[in-house]
C-alpha cells in the first residue's frame, strides 16, 4: 500500500476510534447514571421521531418510553424489587426492548432467553435465572408450558397472547399500569452502573448455556460504543433481523440507532429472498449482520434492486474475507464495519477502515489504552503456553495466539462473568505477564499482521459456531446418548461445503435397536435447529487416547466424505429427515448445489 493510502487509512482509524472512545469515556462503575437513563435522554431529545417499526406498525420514541413505563409499573405491582429477575422468552417483536428497558427503570433484572430453546436447555436457562415470572407470547407459550413441571421453582407465566389455563393475561394487566415514568429516586436511586441489568445466555464448552451477567455499564458500553462507531444520525434507518436476545442485535444495533435519534426497522427473522426488497421499501441506510447473513445473501441468485439501495454502512461480526469481497462488489456496499466482542468478556475491537477480513486492531501506539493481547497457544494443553518462568508468551506477528483481555477496574476492561461463579473463574488466567495480573480468556484464536490488524482463525475447544449460534458439543452429545440404541456419542464441528462456520457432526456407536428416525425425532424435540447434528456417522467403536478421551481430531479430519472412515453416513435433509449420504450428494454439498 502506498504511503498516501496508508496515511489516509491511519487518519480514518484514529478519527473513528476517537469518536467511539468519546462516547464511552464517561461511563463509571459507581455512577448512578444507568442504561435506562441513556435511553430516557434519547427519548427526551427525539420524542416525536419514529423509533421502531415492526410488521407495519411504528412507535415513536415517546410511545416506546410510555410502553416501557407500563412494564416498570407492572413489575412494581407484582411486588418485584431491585435485583430480582424476570425472564423474557419471546421472539423479536415491537415490545421486546421496551420490556427490559422498562424493568431496568425499577432495578429489575431481565433474563433474555433464546426463543429457539426447548426441553432441557430451556429448563436450565430458566432455573439459573432465578426468575419467578416469565413473559411469553403466542409463539413461545406452549414451549414454556411443556417444561413448567420440570422447573426447580414455581414460575408465573404471563402471555401477550390470549391466556390459556395456567397463564396470566399480560396485555390486560398492562392496561391498568401508568404510562408515566416511575419516580427515579424511589425506584433506582440506590442502583449504580456496576449493578446487573440483563442476563444474556452464551454457550460454553461445559455444555448447557451460561448466563452472562451484563451490568448497566456493559449495556452502556455496547449501546454508546456503536452509537459512536456508526456515527448514526436521526435520518438513518437501521434494518435489524438479528435476535434481540443476543448482544449484537439487541444492544449494539439498537444503541447505534436509538441513542442517535435514528429508526429501527425490526424483523421477526432474516429472509434472504425478502432482504433487498425490505431494504428498498423501508429506505434503510444501515443494517447489522452476522457473518452467515452475508454468505446467505451472496449465495442468492441476482435479485432486482440489490444494488438500488440507500445503504451507507453495514456493521457486524464474523464476515469472512471471501464473502466480504463479494459482498462489497456485488451489492455496492459503501462501507463495512466489522467488530469483535464477547457478551461475557472484556475484549472489544473494531475494524475502522482496515483490510478486508480483519476484525480489529492493536496498533503499537495504543497498546497502553487497549487491554487485549494474543498469547501463544498450546494445542496439547488447550491453554496459552507458559515459559520456564511460568509466564505466558505474547504471539509474534504472523503466529496464532489466543486473544485474552486484561481485567481492570474501568468499563472497557472490567469482567463480571457468569451467574455461575465457578464458570466465571474458569475463564480467568492468573499471573499471565506479571505476578498478580488477571486476564480473560476469549477462547478465540487469532493472528496479527505487521500493522497490528487482527484476523480471527478459530475457536478453542469443543464449542463451534453454526447459523450464527455457538453450539456446545457436550450438550448435543448428552441429548444423543438418551436415544434408545445409542451406546456412545461424540459431537464436533466440520467445515461444510460453502457454508459459514462449522456444521455439527455426530459419531455414534449403536446396537441393533437404534433407528435413525428416532434420532431425528429426538433432536427435533430437544435441540434448537442450529444445534441439531447436520451429519451422523455410525461407527463400530470410538478411538480414544490413553486417558480414554475420544480422538475427535481424527474424526474431524475424516469429515463427512462417505469414502473416508467406517460405517454408514447420514445427513439432515431439509425435507426428509436424516437421509443416507451418497457420493453424488456429497459432491453436490461440496459444490454448494445442495443447501444444509
Amino acid at each position: 500500500m502506498k504511503l498516501k493510502a496508508r496515511l489516509a487509512r491511519e487518519w480514518r482509524y484514529l478519527k473513528v476510534m476517537r469518536r467511539t472512545l468519546k462516547r464511552v469515556e464517561s461511563i463509571r462503575a459507581e455512577s448512578p447514571n444507568l442504561a435506562c437513563d441513556d435511553l430516557e435522554a434519547a427519548v427526551d431529545k427525539f420524542r416525536a421521531r419514529p423509533a421502531i417499526t415492526f410488521e407495519g406498525k411504528t412507535v415513536t420514541y415517546a410511545e416506546l418510553d410510555a410502553l416501557a413505563n407500563r412494564y416498570a409499573h407492572w413489575a412494581k405491582a407484582q411486588g418485584l424489587t431491585r435485583g430480582q429477575t424476570v425472564a423474557l422468552f419471546m421472539p423479536n417483536r415491537l415490545e421486546y426492548l421496551a420490556i427490559w428497558y422498562g424493568l431496568s427503570k425499577v432495578g429489575v433484572i431481565c433474563a433474555l432467553i433464546n426463543n429457539q430453546l426447548t426441553g432441557s436447555g430451556l429448563t436450565h436457562c430458566l432455573n439459573i435465572s432465578g426468575a419467578l415470572h416469565c413473559l411469553v407470547d403466542g409463539e413461545t407459550a406452549d414451549t414454556l408450558m411443556a417444561v413448567r413441571e420440570q422447573l426447580s421453582r414455581h414460575i408465573h407465566v404471563w402471555t401477550l397472547a390470549p391466556a390459556k389455563e395456567g397463564q396470566r393475561d399480560l396485555g390486560n394487566a398492562l392496561k391498568s399500569c401508568s404510562t408515566l415514568r416511575p419516580d427515579r429516586v424511589d425506584s433506582r436511586s440506590q442502583l449504580r452502573a456496576k449493578d446487573v441489568c440483563l442476563l444474556i445466555y452464551t454457550s460454553g464448552t461445559t455444555g448447557l448455556p451460561k448466563a452472562a451477567r451484563v451490568t448497566h455499564m456493559r449495556v452502556q458500553l455496547y449501546m454508546r460504543g456503536f452509537a459512536g462507531a456508526t456515527d448514526g444520525k436521526p435520518s438513518d434507518r437501521l434494518y435489524n433481523t438479528l435476535p434481540l436476545y443476543h448482544a449484537t442485535g439487541g444492544l449494539c444495533a439498537m444503541g447505534a440507532a436509538l441513542l442517535n435519534g435514528a429508526s429501527v426497522v425490526l424483523k421477526r427473522k432474516f429472509s434472504a429472498t425478502q432482504f433487498w426488497k425490505d431494504i428498498d421499501e423501508e429506505r434503510c441506510t444501515m443494517f447489522v449482520y452476522i457473518g452467515e447473513l452475508g454468505r446467505y445473501l451472496v449465495n442468492q441468485p441476482p435479485q432486482q434492486g440489490e444494488r438500488a439501495h440507500r445503504l451507507r454502512l453495514v456493521f457486524g461480526n464474523g464476515l469472512s474475507a471471501d464473502v466480504w469481497t463479494q459482498f462489497i462488489e456485488r451489492f455496492g456496499i459503501p462501507e463495512v464495519l466489522e467488530f469483535y466482542g464477547a457478551t461475557e468478556g472484556n475484549v472489544s475491537m473494531f475494524n475502522f477502515g482496515g483490510p478486508v477480513g480483519a476484525c480489529g486492531r492493536l496498533p503499537k501506539y495504543l497498546r497502553k489504552r487497549l487491554n487485549f493481547r494474543l498469547a501463544l497457544f498450546d494445542e496439547e494443553t488447550q491453554a496459552p503456553r507458559r515459559n520456564p518462568a511460568g509466564r505466558c508468551i505474547e504471539a509474534p506477528v504472523g503466529e496464532i495466539g489466543e486473544c485474552i483481555g486484561r481485567i481492570g477496574a474501568d468499563v472497557r476492561s472490567s469482567y463480571t462473568g457468569y451467574a455461575d461463579k465457578a464458570a466465571s473463574e474458569r475463564k480467568i488466567l492468573h499471573d499471565v505477564f506479571d505476578k498478580g495480573d488477571a486476564w480473560f480468556r476469549t477462547g478465540d484464536l487469532m493472528r496479527m499482521d505487521i500493522d497490528g490488524w487482527l484476523y480471527f482463525v478459530d475457536r478453542v475447544g469443543d464449542t463451534f459456531r453454526w447459523k450464527g449460534e455457538n453450539v456446545a458439543t457436550s450438550e448435543v452429545a448428552a441429548c444423543l446418548q438418551q436415544i434408545p440404541g445409542v451406546l456412545e456419542a461424540t459431537v464436533y464441528g466440520v467445515k461444510a461445503g460453502q457454508e459459514e462456520g462449522r456444521a455439527g457432526m455426530a459419531a455414534l456407536v449403536v446396537d441393533s435397536s437404534f433407528e435413525i428416525a428416532t434420532l431425528a425425532a429426538t433432536v427435533e424435540e430437544n435441540l434448537p435447529a442450529y444445534a441439531q447434528p447436520v451429519f451422523v456417522r455410525i461407527l463400530p467403536k470410538l478411538a480414544t487416547t490413553g486417558t480414554f478421551k475420544v480422538r475427535k481430531q481424527d474424526l474431524i479430519n475424516e469429515g463427512y466424505e462417505p469414502a473416508r472412515g467406517r460405517g454408514p453416513m447420514f445427513f439432515k435433509h431439509p425435507a426428509k429427515g436424516y437421509a443416507k449420504l451418497t457420493k453424488p450428494t456429497y459432491e453436490k454439498l461440496i459444490a454448494g448445489a445442495v443447501r444444509l
